[in-house]
């Protein structure tokens, strides 16, 4: 099977191709001040397309899902939808802990692997994993503290997971401090590749606009944003 994956739920924007097994493209570009999704998606999807001969001649469209950004989820799946409908390509959704989780399992020998994305508003996007991205558990979003619990009870209940991804990073010293073991950043173990997008995608079983649907974990801040306004009250001060 001929697949072209990408996923913009973190701030890299991350695009491959498969052919079968073999990995024909891969590209993944780093936030400039900024993610450069909306600017480098589009293009970089149609690069990887031409390498496995034109978008006729892909089979499947994977995306990431997320958890993630708001934004950045939002431009992933609604390219992706784009592109099914413009060219005919079957499309489908995939997690993007879980194609974390594959690409982390792929740069280690570990058995299990606790994918974590950082979420902003000082928490994790986590869940445990095997090493080939199937959930061990129903994912999750929690704070520094509660992540350090939530990965001494995953080293009670068996083999000690592999701690990574940009989650793992952002409360590195915090890991640290509470005796964790986690990789510096740089470490291949906290990188989301884009062959385990198109190999997730591969594996779906279903395709179509259903499994496009975001998964955010938590109320999206743009929700909050508008809850909190709509919260004020007419000509009140909102000062100190």
């Amino acid at each position: 099977m001929k697949v072209v994956g990408f996923d913009t739920a973190t701030d890299d924007t991350v695009v491959a191709a498969t052919d079968g097994e073999r990995l024909a493209f891969e590209l993944c570009l780093p936030p400039d001040g900024r993610p450069v999704h909306s600017q480098a998606l589009l293009e970089a999807a149609g690069e990887a397309a031409a390498v496995l001969g034109g978008w006729e001649e892909v089979d499947r469209i994977a995306v990431g899902k997320g958890p993630g950004t708001f934004t950045g989820i939002r431009i992933g799946v609604a390219t992706a939808s784009g592109l099914s409908f413009s060219t005919g390509t079957p499309a489908t959704g995939v997690s993007t802990l879980a194609a974390l989780a594959r690409s982390i399992g792929g740069s280690t020998d570990a058995g299990r692997v606790m994918a974590l994305l950082d979420a902003r508003r000082g928490e994790v996007f986590g869940g445990l994993f095997d090493s080939r991205g199937n959930a061990l558990e129903p994912p999750f979003a929690c704070g520094p503290q509660e992540l350090v619990e939530h990965i001494r009870k995953a080293d009670v209940s068996g083999d000690r997971p592999v701690v990574g991804g940009p989650g793992a990073v952002r409360f590195r010293d915090e890991l640290v401090r509470a005796g964790l073991v986690t990789e510096p950043a740089g470490s291949p173990v906290h990188r989301l590749n884009g062959r385990s997008i198109c190999q997730l995608g591969a594996a779906a079983e279903q395709t179509g606009p259903e499994t496009l649907e975001p998964l955010y974990l938590r109320v999206p801040d743009a929700q909050l944003w508008l809850e909190r306004d709509s919260n004020k009250e007419p000509g009140r001060s909102q000062s100190g």
